[in-house]
């Protein structure tokens, strides 16, 4: 193993928390799992260095754990090591040995001369221990961890659940091999029945108390009811495995006298390198085909041949011309209250405007005293206007409920960049000096459709630094 294979396969990426990830970062506050993991966050870790780079390194240091901790002494020299990992290259045990320094895997003591095992190393040791083992033992290990936890106390309900799944995919493995009527996948998922049906029957009792202590315990109640359907769903199957093996001993086929089968055919076919082999001799004796009463073959055959060609069609002429029908391209006119609003609103400008000149006008009056003046000053500010007026509209108590709502749709038009370059009447509204503000309360209207619009003010917009130029 080079140099080069030992560096990490890829570049190290910033850190960055859980939290991040989710739309709404609080969120994880209320997931048991996110605590868990934050809990643990140091046995997070030293997975994530251990499985950090090239396939082959990390499974160098997957099989020099398991094999450090196999070994049974919490304390190894470097002696030790160099004699437990002979067969594999100076570097590459260094390399591997300073990975699990800085996983906190382990340590070293530098007055003894020697490594420790951590208690991290066992956990994960203990979580990667299924990794040596068969695959097909996969459910003695899951159910030797739930006997196990019961007998200690600590079983949780996420290790029910996995013991509950692994029966319900082991259920569909097999009912898939029941449907498929392959005699040897049938034969094949039958040995792994009966073996799984053993395990199941020696942890039956625990399986049984578990199901009956978990009264009080919401999750664990739910745990141990599926696992005890998915229990009974697995066991009911032996009738099924009985007659699918009966209808395949009964599609069997004996050759002759001689006592073999279509099944030993078949298994001696499955034993041959190569099967085109076997056609060798018979490829050069071509079978030759005899055929007997010629001059019926051929009346049939010419009969055959009448029946089967297509008939020609026959000619038509192409369809007289007709005139096209008047077409309407009358356009979908506007509802009306997108008008009404953008002239109620225009008209508040107007009368705004004349507001204006009219107190501009007092202003410019000399004063006889500074009552007076401030008099002035504080009915120079334009009237507000309540968005409820503009709602309602003239209409008044004729406005229907479809319709103040439309209207209210209509209001954050006001001062849209991309709805003032529209023609036509939505351009007009958008264009129109005014802005919404709404606020938290709800105003009571007298109206027949309506009883309550939330409360608001429409006020002028600031005039652009053009439209100032251009006013006189």
């Amino acid at each position: 193993m080079s140099a080069q294979e030992l560096r990490p396969a890829f570049v190290q990426e910033p850190d960055s928390a859980l939290a991040d990830y989710f739309r709404d970062p609080d969120s994880v506050l209320d997931s048991p799992v996110a605590w868990q993991l934050d809990a643990n966050a140091a046995l997070v870790d030293a997975m994530r260095l251990l499985f950090q780079g090239a396939s082959g390194l990390v499974r160098l240091r997957l099989w020099m754990l398991l094999a450090l901790v196999g070994q049974g002494k919490a304390f190894l020299t470097r002696e030790e090591l160099d004699r437990l990992f002979y067969a594999v290259r100076s570097e590459a045990v260094d390399s591997v040995l300073k990975r699990f320094r800085e996983a906190n895997l382990l340590t070293w003591d530098d007055s003894a001369r020697q490594y420790g095992l951590t208690p991290l190393a066992q956990q994960v040791a203990s979580m990667l221990g299924a990794l040596g083992q068969n695959h097909e033992d996969e459910l003695a290990g899951l159910l030797s961890q739930v006997v196990g936890a019961d007998q200690l106390g600590t079983l949780e309900g996420n290790q029910v659940h996995m013991l509950q799944a692994q029966l319900v995919r082991l259920h569909h493995e097999f009912a898939d091999a029941i449907a498929s009527g392959s005699e040897f996948r049938l034969r094949e998922a039958r040995k792994r029945y009966d073996r799984a049906s053993r395990l199941i029957d020696k942890a039956s009792d625990t399986i049984t108390t578990i199901i009956g202590s978990a009264k009080g315990q919401r999750a664990m109640e739910q745990a141990a009811r599926g696992l005890g359907q998915a229990q009974s769903k697995l066991l009911a199957m032996a009738s099924q495995f009985n007659r699918a093996l009966q209808q395949v001993d009964r599609q069997r086929v004996t050759l002759g006298t001689t006592g073999i089968t279509s099944t030993d055919v078949k298994r001696w076919l499955q034993t041959q390198p190569r099967l085109d082999s076997l056609l060798h001799d018979a490829l050069h004796s071509p079978v030759g085909l005899a055929a007997f009463a010629l001059h019926e073959m051929l009346d049939v055959a010419e009969a055959e041949f009448e029946r089967d060609r297509p008939q020609a069609q026959p000619v038509e002429a192409l369809p007289q011309s007709q005139t096209a029908p008047e077409g309407d391209l009358t356009a979908v006119a506007l509802p009306t209250e997108l008008g009404d609003l953008s002239a109620l609103l225009a008209q508040w400008v107007r009368e705004d405007a004349q507001y204006e000149e009219h107190m501009q006008a007092q202003a410019d009056a000399p004063a006889s005293s500074l009552e007076d003046r401030e008099q002035r000053a504080s009915e120079t500010a334009p009237p507000v206007r309540a968005v409820h007026a503009a709602l309602v509209g003239l209409a008044g108590a004729d406005a229907r409920y479809a319709q103040v709502a439309y209207k209210a749709q209509l209001l954050p038009l006001l001062g849209d960049a991309q709805a003032q370059e529209l023609p036509g009447a939505t351009g007009d509204l958008a264009r129109q000096p005014w802005r919404v503000q709404w606020n938290n309360t709800l105003k009571a209207v007298k109206h027949p459709a309506v009883s309550h619009i939330s409360g608001g003010t429409l006020v002028p917009a600031p005039l652009s630094p053009l439209r100032k130029e251009k006013k006189p």
